[in-house]
């Protein structure tokens, strides 16, 4: 490594790991990330420890827990005072620059009635500075992009409508109505490297998030019809979903909310047939293609300005998405495929390349591992764990046995589905799930059957009726309690105010 210290780090929405390492890798034209795998270190069981985009996206820069950092939801406010992967690299002398967004709710004490910041969910995470604003419910700049090459449309939502020619509904693989070269995934790339060209003398932070794959699921030519859907296998289902249903009844909700035709705009007949399944898959692919493009596009820049060998690179997501398995989709479901997401980091100098890591890694140990590499000390509050020991090849004794993992499922303005269906208060709504080898663990803050999954015939079913499993079942829950326990909020827990003045203890 030189002697600038430079910070990229990439987070793609809702990509699912297995594009990657997994059943859809064959068939997900990703190149430019597989040939950062392959001089970079990949954790293949890493997974969020929150659901949707806010929470996954507030555990993911906090490094805490959603229990502890309470933005449960979208929409749901963030302490102003939660120590960051931002504020804590300012404290270290980095400028962290925000191309894209964090998905953040302000915190209502910090504004005044009335604030414009108090309308959006999508504000940036304190200590970001906002090089570019690109959102998924506003993006201003590349709306004004657009019109000014002379696009035409009413509202913001007829640019996710596919474009049919004239006379003709839309279909699934119809492409956008704005060329792939102007896309938002093209515009914020395009913004970035702007931004960035003079910027190669000294070190540097960027926080770099796509939009894409998030539905909408509409793509720009080529990538609308890159990938053929009778290629792709079926998703990993049961029968029917009513097969489905009867695992659980958080099930039914589940299934309800997220279909097929919530999935892509301007289509509102779209049944769950398997022609329907297998075009928004294949356009999903396309558009995580179209990324895969982009992020190309950074590191041949990267190269090209000297400043590769300088450059820590993470590149993740915030979460997984459903995509047809288990007849459902998005991201609020308590199977691995909403939670299990790729990371791939590439340390300056590290000897390990090309290596997987199969050790048990959570979202929130990216904030400590960033942090750590820039030579800041990650502060108590943080939950997540420092990766450099792992990149470097080495366990610690002490690694984590399992995963954690939580979701919210209720509203607190008007009851949620699920609240409506299964007859839970806005406190009780919302579930936790213990990731062990084998088996998983779900169990729900309402008085609601706890799941315990595990593999049969490539499927997690739920066998925690079955006498036979109820000594694991007992099991994990006390580990699941105690994992809660030792990971209550720690932030000034450590602390102690003495009479030599106010002293603290390293939580790691």
């Amino acid at each position: 490594m030189g002697a600038r210290q430079n910070i990229l780090f990439i987070v793609i929405d809702q990509l699912r790991a297995d594009c990657l390492i997994g059943d859809l890798a064959a068939h997900a034209n990703l190149a430019n990330m597989r040939a950062l795998m392959n001089d970079g270190v990949t954790f293949t069981r890493h997974f969020s420890v929150a659901n949707p985009c806010g929470p996954s996206r507030a555990s993911i820069l906090t490094g805490q827990y959603a229990m502890n950092h309470r933005s449960v939801r979208n929409g749901t406010p963030l302490r102003h005072d939660t120590p960051n992967l931002a504020t804590e690299l300012r404290r270290a002398g980095h400028l962290p620059l925000l191309f894209g967004y964090t998905d953040t709710s302000p915190d209502p004490r910090n504004y005044p009635a009335g604030d414009p910041a108090l309308t959006s969910y999508e504000m940036p995470m304190p200590g970001f500075d906002e090089a570019v604003e690109m959102r998924l419910e506003r993006s201003m700049p590349w709306r004004g992009y657009l019109r000014s090459k002379g696009y035409e449309f009413d509202e913001y939502a007829d640019l996710y409508v596919p474009d049919a020619p004239p006379g003709r509904a839309p279909r699934v693989d119809d492409p956008t109505l704005y060329a792939a070269a102007d896309s938002d995934t093209a515009f914020l790339t395009d913004s970035f490297l702007s931004h960035m060209a003079d910027q190669t003398n000294e070190g540097w932070c960027a926080h770099l998030t796509y939009i894409r794959p998030h539905p909408p699921l509409v793509a720009p030519a080529p990538y609308n019809r890159l990938v053929d859907p009778a290629t792709l296998p079926l998703p990993q289902r049961l029968g029917t979903p009513e097969d489905e249903v009867a695992q659980h009844p958080f099930f039914r909700p589940s299934l309800a909310t997220a279909t097929p035709a919530s999935m892509v705009h301007g289509i509102a007949d779209l049944p769950a047939t398997d022609a329907n399944v297998q075009a928004l898959r294949a356009v999903y692919l396309g558009l995580a293609a179209e990324v895969d493009h982009h992020i190309g596009r950074v590191v041949d820049w990267l190269k090209s300005s000297g400043q590769y060998e300088d450059t820590l690179i993470v590149l993740t997501a915030d979460h997984g998405e459903m995509l047809g398995d288990r007849h459902a989709w998005g991201k609020m479901n308590v199977h691995d495929t909403a939670f299990h997401t790729p990371l791939i980091v590439r340390v300056p100098g590290n000897v390990q390349r090309g290596v997987q890591v199969d050790q048990w890694t959570e979202s929130i140990d990216i904030a400590p591992t960033i942090l750590e590499w820039a030579g800041a000390v990650p502060p108590n509050s943080m939950d997540g764990c420092s990766l450099l020991p792992l990149l470097r090849g080495e366990v610690p004794a002490d690694w984590r046995s399992h995963t954690f993992s939580e979701l919210d499922f209720g509203n607190p303005l008007a009851p949620s589905p699920w609240q409506v269906a299964l007859g839970t208060d806005i406190c009780a709504s919302n579930l936790a799930i213990l990731r062990e080898e084998g088996l998983t663990l779900v169990e729900f803050a309402a008085d609601l059957p706890p799941m315990l999954l595990i593999m049969q015939d490539g499927l997690a079913m739920d066998v925690a009726g079955k006498p036979e499993y109820a000594a694991d079942l007992a099991r994990m829950t006390r580990t699941m309690l105690r994992h809660r326990m030792r990971h209550m909020d720690q932030t000034l827990a450590l602390d102690a105010i003495t009479a030599r003045g106010a002293e603290r203890a390293q939580r790691h």
